[in-house]
Formats: structure tokens, sequence, C-alpha cells
């Protein structure tokens, strides 16, 4: 039978948060100050609602229960808003909170400044960590390690980074399309050449590892075409490609995404950038659709929701 939430005491899902923290009932009632035996009391009661152990008693101290385990990260979800709501005073935002952003590089160079402005600006004291996308991104937003994504998926029908393939359980939005190009030195001797993908494949190319994977859609669209490029140097970031695209005494040129432009202004000023050469009717192939990603049971988690809103603003097409 299903029980009414208005029966249970939230004081004592906050001593479950606890004893899953802690795994001991003395630490638990320390940090709740209070005796033992009231704690003890709290997790006979919880044990009656949930019609589970919860923990068993080891050598080592408490250890959950599979039950226990899995209300962990929607007990930490809980108590974050618990602690938004409750240290809102009028118009002041909760102090404290920490931001997990999962972006790839080097848009998170880009982004850095205005968003961590923002956020500072309306969470005081708060703390903002980046951490870089990779294949093992998604991953951390099911396990609550990053609060949100922020990356390029691919368009071509047969990527493996398609929006289409992503976790039921994953939410995202498109916040603008980006159409990849090409990067090499002003100096370049392609930039004697008409421009065109007889050009384009004629010297060494520097290619770029994208979660794991060493092709990405233009190569899927060469393979249709019968050609390949010539890949003599693999990278692990765009950043790395385009560092050594820059340096005297080689041919190799890169690709990478359009709003690497802007990075390039900045640091790399000897790279110019040129369209992919090939025919229109593949281009919409290699459109890549920046997009914010994050797990459904965050929808309506105020934090979330206004990192969502403030990105949108900053970054969203318009």
């Amino acid at each position: 039978m299903k029980k009414s939430l208005a029966r249970l005491d939230l004081n004592l899902l906050l001593t479950l948060q606890l004893l899953l923290q802690e795994l001991s009932v003395t630490k638990t009632a320390k940090k709740l100050n209070v005796t033992p035996s009231t704690v003890s009391k709290s997790l006979g009661k919880l044990r009656e609602w949930f019609d589970d152990p919860l923990f068993v008693n080891t050598p080592q101290g408490l250890r959950p229960t599979t039950l226990a385990e899995s209300m962990q990260e929607s007990l930490s979800d809980w108590m974050q808003i618990g602690r938004q709501i409750t240290s809102r005073r009028g118009d002041d935002a909760p102090r404290g909170v920490e931001f997990h952003l999962g972006v790839e590089s080097p848009l998170s160079l880009i982004m850095v400044d205005e968003l961590t402005k923002q956020i500072h600006n309306t969470y005081p004291d708060s703390k903002v960590k980046f951490h870089n996308w990779d294949y093992d991104s998604l991953d951390a937003i099911t396990r609550g390690e990053v609060d949100i994504g922020f990356t390029g998926r691919e368009s071509h029908p047969r990527s493996k980074e398609s929006l289409e393939l992503l976790p039921y359980f994953i939410n995202f939005e498109v916040l603008f399309s980006d159409l990849p190009m090409v990067y090499l030195r002003n100096d370049h001797p392609a930039l004697k050449q008409e421009w065109c993908l007889e050009t384009f494949l004629s010297y060494p190319h520097i290619n770029v590892t994208w979660e794991k994977n060493d092709r990405w859609a233009l190569d899927e669209i060469f393979t249709e075409q019968g050609c390949t490029r010539n890949i003599s140097l693999t990278m692990a970031t765009f950043e790395q490609a385009l560092f050594v695209a820059e340096r005297p005494n080689h041919h190799m040129l890169t690709t990478a995404p359009k709003y690497c432009r802007r990075y390039c202004e900045q640091l790399h000023p000897n790279l110019i950038a040129l369209p992919i050469p090939i025919e229109k009717e593949h281009q919409h192939k290699l459109i890549i659709p920046f997009t914010m990603i994050w797990h459904k049971r965050n929808n309506q988690n105020p934090k979330i929701v206004w990192l969502r809103k403030t990105i949108k603003s900053l970054y969203g097409a318009n």
C-alpha cells in the first residue's frame, strides 16, 4: 500500500542522509547534536517505513543495503535543494553553492570569464569547477558529479555522438550550431593554391581524438566518397592541435569548431580559418549542435534551472 509522505517525519531523512555519509550511529549523533540512542530510534522508524534493514553491522561499521545505497544520490539532491530554500532571505541567493560544469575545451576557456562572473554575482561565495568534457562525462552527470554539460554533438546520421543516442534519462537543449573549419598558418603553402578538396586532402592533417574516437563526421563523408585524409598526427584536444598547427617548419593543418576562431585571435594570431571544402549537399552532416546536457532528476533543481537560463542567455542563438 502506498504511504502518504505527510505521515513521514522529514527529519528522519536527514538522519538517513547522515548515516549514509558517516556509516556510524555515534558520528551521526554527534553531527545532529543528539544521543546515539536517539539516532538508533530514528533508524528503527526508517526501517519500519521502508520495510528494509537499510544498514547491517560489520566490523568496519555500518554497511548500507542496496535500497539505502539507491537513495543516497536522491537524498543528497534533496538536502541541497533544502539548503537552498532555507538559506534564502528576501532576495538573497544562497551562499556557498558549488557548481560543477562539464565543458569541452577550449570552449570552457572562452566561457569561463563571463559565466563565472554571472554565477558569483547571483550566488555569492559560490565555488565553480570546470571539468573537461570527455568520454566519461555523461556518466559523471548521471552520478551527480557534474551538474550540467555543454558540448558539441554530431549531425551525421551514422555518428555515435548524435543527440538521438543520448540515454533516456538525459535531457538536453541545443543552444547554437557550429560548422567546423580548417585552421592553418598564415604562410601555409595551401594558401597559394586554389582552395578546394584536392588541396585540402593533399596536405597532412592533425587529428583530434573525440570521446575515444579518432574518426568524426568528415571522415564518414570521405568514406562515402572513396577518399581519406592523410592523418600524420593525432592530439588529445583542440588546443593541442591548434598549437601545433601554428608552429613553423611543417605543412600540417587541422580542423576544429568555428568558435575556435575567437580562441585563436587571442592565443594563435598566426592561424587563419577557412571553410572545409566539401560540396554544400554534404555540409549539413558536419553541423555540430552545441548542447546543454543535464540529468532529468535536476529538471526542477533551482540551481540547475538558473544555470540553464544563464547559459542560454549568454550563448544561445538569437
